[in-house]
């Protein structure tokens, strides 16, 4: 017997699943190994034993499942842009695992019943793992405490300034009850609506380009820099989503035992000076996709330890809806399909290496939000993992698209990484571009929400 067959003791098997072959991205190292899944958890690393299944993984990388911390599914209210099922179909083809999904739906999810409402529209229907965030409002301010400790959420999210949908928190004061009122860490949208009423006549009428202008960097490091002081003075914790300036990760690095931040993919890849002329009102977003200095000055923090995650902020519109005039056309785009495929060129370019990107994709997810049994592989967590092939070169295409808006800034663009498997709690979800039989996502646990059996 061999000291693997020992450590394997009485998990020796047979096991369900068995991933054979492949390089294991680990919290310590990558190693080329076995891994064993049984009832749905990973049951043993390395070592040799039987298997109801085998996949050979030869050639391939086997990173924990990827989690996009922010996602627009639009259901309910819209889902001629998007719902629950092609959301998530959208994500396990593109290699993610489980997605936390935002409020500004209508009706909102601001209450307990609309959270409910989400949970069971999400059941047998979405591919992935799943969290809805809780919006905060004028009105639920001082019971966001309560809101925030329903199963199957993954928090309160606050707007700072008017985006898409009629959630908006804007004043310091009830911004304050809101921190005031609860635990867990409280998402935020930080940019600054007095500030964005003042500069709209900075738009330019069929200029997109002028989007930025409006939303200039002040508006987002004055929002930003606002919520820190509140954080602060409540002892509250913060997350601030989709950062797009190197200003505001310089403040946030000075108060990191109350923020936690997110950039996005669409961030660290386009530049304002190509995008806005070559994709129009597709490049539009809240808050701006701006100038190629501060991409690169988003990279560098990156180097540097920020931001903490990616989200994809995917946030679709039909094209009929993005191809109104500027300022007319809504802002978003698509990218929870594109979020791994961008970043893995990223690690193919050397911009950062991969288990930096397991850390913003899997491992950083899981200890900012305190998700149970996720982020990682390791004995004892869920069987979740996205297969990825590291050196094939391809091009996004729009026939591989799932989201139902149909398109993506993306399209057309040849990215050297691939995702070639999703596997949520040992089900293959997906595989070479084709899906399982039927959805099998559940809701995320969490320790502030969890109560274990027993």
């Amino acid at each position: 017997m061999s000291p693997s067959d020992l450590f394997i003791g009485n998990q020796r098997g047979p096991f369900d699943l068995a991933l054979k072959g492949g390089s294991v991205v680990l919290p310590d190292a990558t190693v080329e190994t076995t891994v064993y899944v049984k009832d749905g958890t990973i049951a043993a690393i390395g070592g040799q034993a039987d298997a109801a299944r085998t996949i050979d993984c030869t050639g391939l990388t086997i990173l924990p499942g990827v989690i996009d911390t922010q996602v627009h599914f639009r259901e309910p209210g819209a889902e001629e842009n998007e719902n629950l099922e092609s959301g998530s179909r959208a994500a396990v083809l593109g290699g993610v695992t489980g997605v936390f999904e935002m409020p500004n739906t209508k009706p909102t999810t601001s209450t307990p019943e609309a959270v409910a409402d989400k949970l069971a529209r999400a059941k047998g229907r979405m591919w992935c793992e799943h969290a809805f965030y809780v919006g905060a409002t004028v009105d639920n301010a001082d019971q966001c405490g309560e809101l925030e400790k329903l199963p199957g959420t993954a928090g309160i999210k606050v707007f700072m300034g008017s985006s898409t949908g009629s959630l908006l928190v804007s004043e310091d004061s009830m911004l304050e009850r809101v921190l005031k009122s609860g635990q867990r860490r409280v998402a935020i949208h930080a940019e600054d609506e007095t500030r964005l009423k003042e500069r709209m006549g900075e738009r330019i009428e069929g200029d997109p380009s002028s989007h930025p202008v409006w939303r200039d960097d002040e508006t987002a490091l004055r929002a930003t820099t606002r919520v820190l002081h509140l954080a602060r003075k409540t002892g509250r914790r913060v997350h601030v989503l989709h950062i797009t300036t190197p200003a505001e990760l310089v403040l946030i690095a000075q108060h990191r035992d109350v923020a936690s931040c997110e950039v996005t993919p669409q961030h660290l890849t386009l530049a304002g000076e190509e995008a806005y002329a070559r994709l129009g009102t597709l490049a539009q977003m809240n808050p701006p996709i701006r100038s190629g200095a501060h991409r690169e000055g988003l990279w560098y923090w990156v180097s540097q330890g920020l931001p903490d995650v990616i989200g994809s902020d995917h946030a679709p519109h039909d094209k009929e809806a993005k191809a109104r005039t500027y300022p007319a056309s809504p802002s978003g785009m698509p990218g929870v399909q594109t979020l791994l495929p961008l970043m893995l060129n990223h690690v193919a370019h050397h911009r950062l290496t991969l288990r930096r990107l397991v850390d913003l994709t899997s491992a950083g997810p899981q200890r900012l939000f305190g998700l149970v049994r996720k982020g990682r592989i390791a004995v004892g967590y869920d069987a979740d993992f996205t297969i990825v092939d590291l050196k094939a070169q391809w091009t996004i295409k729009e026939n591989w698209l799932a989201s139902r808006c149909g398109w993506s800034p993306f399209t057309g663009d040849t990215v050297t990484g691939r995702p070639v498997g999703t596997i949520i709690r040992g089900h293959q979800v997906m595989w070479e571009g084709t899906l399982a039989d039927k959805a099998v996502g559940e809701p995320f646990r969490f320790d502030a929400t969890d109560r274990p059996a027993g």
